[in-house]
């Protein structure tokens, strides 16, 4: 595999084909607890200890947010993110009143944030980010926020730049319209600064990184199917977040792991949180063989943070097709289009439907990931809520635009190695939103 430097947005990395990948890797530790553990770690009263934080742009724009609302970082990352540091919360006095924040290009922060914030009477605050960010729709925690109370402004109705000015907030009982785990969380967190209890009810259920890691602080949480219940809290305490590994990251390696033929991969440390192991329950019905093996911190218990942890082998196996849609979707939204890539490779017709979430992601995964595949030489098609794949158990390889997208741009390197002719992926820095080392460990299976 040649993969050679990307400086811009036009640079192309070349990613050619590949025998059998065998080896260990643990991939980077997970986006969405990290970008979690940062915000819960501000608002938190004291300390708390982050292991295995995820070093990305994304990750470091929260800990670049939480720090300008007042956290105190140490050691705070510079040229390198250290293995572990320490959060210092802002606790009851709550954020410093910061006119700007910086969000970049993390989808994560800039709808989380907003329910930290916005309940904090006399602050004012503006949230904008890049060009994609400003492409993304934040009317989904801007509408229920006010219905709380919350007085915030956005750009023609949807997208940001966020212009927030704190208000007593009052809870409310939300029903999301779709399914977003972003959304659901932002209304947990500022129903930790309302009156009265704040529930979500949720059509399908979406991962709960947020619960669990409120629970962990000491909020009072309830959950039944379907709905989740927060109420106030000024005094959360949050000793402890040891971050596993990403499996949206470690999908990558779980498809090239099940399409290359002869390979056998092992990846450590990855977080098995039932809401977040749609990919591996998918590819096992597809015929992939994945073996997962519960792992402890060493001290007999889950991931600080209360997130399991566990050890993931796939082996190259004959894929056969399937249908994914209703509730299964949101438990892999991220990994969808890895599964179309799968899908390339399986015997028969493969649907993906329901997933019109795809389509507000950081490009719109549904018309990108359709256009590369077929582009490779796959028989695929778009729908309005997902795509429906020909298994053709081969691609002849071209060229992936990743669109600035993260994903895409790794989607197209593992396609590279499974394809008869290679792939060139155009961008492929814009790997470092999630995984920057992603192209130098696919080296090292290979």
């Amino acid at each position: 595999m040649d993969h050679g430097s990307s400086n811009g947005s036009g640079e192309r990395d070349r990613f050619e084909p590949s025998g059998p990948l065998t080896g260990t890797l643990t991939p980077p530790a997970d986006k969405s607890i990290s970008h979690r553990a940062a915000i819960i770690g501000a608002i938190a009263d004291g300390p708390t200890r982050v292991i295995n934080f995820l070093d990305s742009d994304d990750t470091r724009s929260s800990l670049a947010a939480v720090a300008d609302l007042g956290a105190l970082l140490n050691p705070e990352p510079a040229t390198y993110m250290p293995e572990e540091f320490t959060i210092e919360g802002v606790g009851p006095g709550g954020p410093r009143s910061l006119g700007r924040i910086d969000v970049g290009n993390a989808g994560t922060l800039m709808r989380l944030l907003p329910g930290w914030i916005a309940g904090y009477e006399g602050g004012l605050w503006r949230m904008n980010g890049d060009a994609s960010i400003r492409r993304r729709p934040v009317d989904r925690i801007a509408d229920p926020l006010r219905l709380m109370g919350a007085e915030i402004e956005v750009t023609d109705g949807r997208f940001p730049p966020i212009r927030i000015d704190g208000r007593r907030l009052t809870g409310i009982e939300y029903e999301l319209p779709v399914a977003s785990a972003q959304v659901k969380s932002c209304l947990l967190i500022a129903g930790l600064r309302a009156e009265g209890p704040t529930t979500v009810v949720e059509p399908l259920a979406t991962r709960d990184h947020t619960e669990v890691m409120l629970e962990a602080a000491g909020a009072r949480i309830e959950r039944s199917p379907g709905r989740v219940t927060v109420w106030p809290s000024s005094n959360l305490k949050l000793d402890e977040v040891e971050i596993p590994a990403d499996i949206s990251s470690a999908a990558f390696f779980l498809v090239a792991g099940a399409i290359v033929p002869g390979s056998e991969i092992v990846l450590e440390r990855i977080g098995i949180n039932p809401t977040r192991t749609g990919i591996l329950s998918i590819l096992r019905r597809m015929g992939a063989e994945i073996e997962v093996e519960p792992q402890d911190t060493g001290s007999g218990h889950a991931g600080g943070g209360g997130e399991p942890i566990g050890r993931v082998t796939v082996r190259s196996s004959k894929l056969r097709a399937t249908r994914i849609a209703g509730e299964e979707v949101p438990l892999a939204i991220d990994e969808l289009p890895l599964v179309a890539l799968a899908a390339c490779f399986a015997e028969g017709e493969t649907v993906i439907a329901d997933a019109g979430e795809l389509r507000r992601k950081e490009s719109d995964r549904i018309a990108v990931v359709v256009d590369a595949l077929r582009d490779l030489g796959a028989g695929i098609e778009a729908t309005a809520d997902g795509m429906i794949v020909n298994g053709t158990r081969a691609l002849r390889g071209g060229t992936v635009n990743s669109h600035g997208d993260h994903r895409i741009a790794m989607l197209g390197a593992i396609a590279g190695i499974a394809s008869r002719h290679g792939v060139e992926v155009i961008d492929m820095k814009a790997a470092s939103v999630s995984y920057p080392g992603f192209a130098a460990d696919l080296n090292r299976l290979t």
